[in-house]
């Protein structure tokens, strides 16, 4: 009785925190949220000295309660879960572990020497904007477009890198240590920022076949700036239209749900789903 009393504590809690299809799920979400924006608020207000020095208390106990907060947060997402290493060491535990470790290293240093360190340290509490992402269903269509480009945008990159290289080496034979590229890294380091369109404008070639070379990286770095976002774009509407091809083709519209399987932390179930699609967990039973 007791062991069951306990389970359905358990699995109350954990339809609150992973799921947003229930009215107490959605306030849940709905807090949380607006937790996550005020901290990430109190981060960027500390960082303004004036206002720091007048409002310091305040600033510091809202951090500290939101920091609990988050704390009970974390805490309750273990507990309720199947197997609580997975989620600790996924991308949104080890988030969710960031969002509240900084402030609890502050018992470890002590002393002025320490204090930029702490400061560096706090900083890390800006990392919750990255929870913000669990929360974006888009995302998740994003992120594997990106995951699917990665061999060509590695290629992409690795091409990028020989042509600086070159570039580089090229500019520091023609310019030489009298007009700035002193050596081949720092020639390199000018051929990035001219290839990106950057141009910080602290190195710039004077001969003009330094110029005429320069033209060209010019040129060529407009058109370098479109192939990631082509590769990137292709893909997240080839996986748009798959998606809309697959829900066009059944008989009947899917209805999919923020039910989250608590074995493998997959979601968007079928409302009838008995089964997890990802790993065939039972999604009712814990």
């Amino acid at each position: 009785m007791s062991n069951t009393k306990k389970q359905h504590w358990k699995d109350k809690l954990y339809e609150i925190i992973y799921e947003a299809d229930t009215p107490v799920g959605k306030l849940f979400d709905v807090i949380l949220l607006i937790f996550i924006l005020a901290s990430i608020l109190l981060v960027m207000l500390e960082s303004v000295s004036w206002i720091d020095a007048d409002y310091h208390n305040a600033l510091y106990i809202g951090e500290w309660i939101i920091t609990i907060l988050f704390s009970i947060e974390y805490i309750a997402r273990i507990i309720t879960v199947k197997k609580p290493t997975k989620y600790i060491f996924s991308f949104y535990g080890i988030i969710d572990f960031l969002s509240i470790i900084p402030i609890y290293l502050s018992f470890f240093f002590v002393g002025g020497q320490a204090l930029v360190a702490l400061r560096a340290l706090r900083l890390l509490r800006i990392f919750r904007i990255l929870k913000l992402a669990r929360y974006l269903g888009a995302s998740n269509q994003l992120a594997a477009a990106i995951k699917a480009s990665r061999a060509k945008i590695s290629v992409f990159l690795f091409a990028v890198i020989i042509a600086s290289i070159i570039f580089g080496t090229l500019m520091y034979l023609v310019e030489g240590e009298a007009h700035g590229f002193t050596n081949i890294p720092k020639s390199v380091y000018w051929c990035i920022v001219t290839l990106t369109t950057v141009g910080f404008g602290d190195i710039a070639p004077e001969t003009p076949l330094g110029q005429f070379i320069a033209t060209i990286i010019m040129i060529m770095g407009y058109g370098i700036i479109a192939v990631p976002t082509g590769i990137v774009s292709a893909e997240y509407t080839r996986k748009v239209n798959n998606e809309e091809k697959e829900n066009n083709d059944e008989p009947e519209k899917i209805h999919l749900n923020s039910q989250s399987c608590r074995n493998c932390f997959a979601t968007r179930h079928k409302d009838e789903a008995e089964y997890c699609y990802n790993c065939g967990h039972n999604l009712h039973i814990s």
